[in-house]
């Protein structure tokens, strides 16, 4: 996908948030404001949104002197995520369709987002959980052609949402002993999105190898991965990309047997993948 006007409102609008994330006082509240709608003057409408917004997140991190923009946002963020764990698991493990309900709780994750045009409140999502159907469902072309696969590459998204992911790693795994999985994180922190150490220290590496993408944008850019993450995205025999960032990055697909799992929660990627907003996704293309 490449950016839109919305877009450039929707990454605007996100300087407020992290304004409120760092505490800015009023000084640097208007320069961040300031700089960034100076910035967008400039935008390059031939990159996709996550590539714009790594400009204008770093260029924020300068102004606040922060390395992490979310650190303490992203750990609030993954300690709400641990209280859900234990219940989401029981669910999982009694589940008539661990697979389905395994990949519901990983799309309930995704609505920890900073970075989305609309929120959404988490305890309300898995209050829904259980009862929501995907508006495009490819959860059962998803089951076969893990059934067949030898390795499955996960791109993470957010943290905490890495948890929900673990959940449904665990359940994949069991279901598909032959598979060798792989979850990758971001390669620096920007926005709210997993880092390789932030999944290090909540046990990713118990239920898959992980692995440094190397990029450094909210959304897995091939071109700014490492070589070792390039590799993977073209060997695996099956990807599967939660979110949106992932999904403006990897849409149109680059590759078959690519899947998008995510929430709708923009209007640019409703009108791109076909769904209103607040749907839920999972399409394997």
């Amino acid at each position: 996908m490449k950016i839109e006007n919305a877009c450039v409102e929707c990454i605007i609008g996100q300087t407020q948030r992290v304004a409120d994330a760092i505490g800015a006082d009023d000084a640097l509240r208007e320069k961040i404001r300031e700089d960034v709608l100076a910035m967008s003057k400039a935008f390059d409408f031939a990159k996709s949104p996550p590539e714009v917004a790594r400009e204008v997140y770093e260029h924020l991190a300068v102004l606040a002197g922060k390395k992490d923009l979310y650190d303490e946002v992203k750990r609030h963020s993954s300690d709400k995520a641990k209280t859900f764990i234990p219940f989401l698991r029981e669910q999982i493990s009694k589940a008539d369709d661990p697979f389905l309900t395994a990949v519901k709780v990983a799309v309930a994750g995704n609505v920890i987002d900073l970075a989305a045009e609309v929120s959404f409140d988490l305890d309300t999502e898995i209050d829904r959980l259980f009862h929501t159907h995907f508006a495009h469902d490819d959860v059962d072309a998803l089951r076969q052609r893990l059934s067949g696969a030898k390795t499955l590459l996960y791109i993470g998204d957010n943290a905490g949402e890495h948890l929900f992911d673990a959940l449904a790693i665990e359940a994949v795994a069991a279901l598909y002993p032959q598979l060798a999985i792989t979850y990758m994180t971001r390669g620096k922190p920007i926005i709210n999105d997993v880092t390789f150490d932030e999944a290090m220290a909540d046990g990713l590496a118990e239920v898959a190898a992980l692995v440094d993408s190397g990029v450094d944008t909210p959304g897995f850019v091939y071109e700014r991965a490492s070589e070792e993450a390039q590799r993977l995205f073209d060997e695996s025999d099956v990807v599967l990309t939660k979110g949106m960032g992932n999904y403006e990055c990897l849409s149109p697909a680059p590759r078959g047997d690519l899947v998008y799992l995510l929430k709708v929660k923009c209007n640019v990627v409703s009108r791109s993948i076909g769904a209103e907003i607040g749907s839920i996704i999972c399409k394997l293309v």
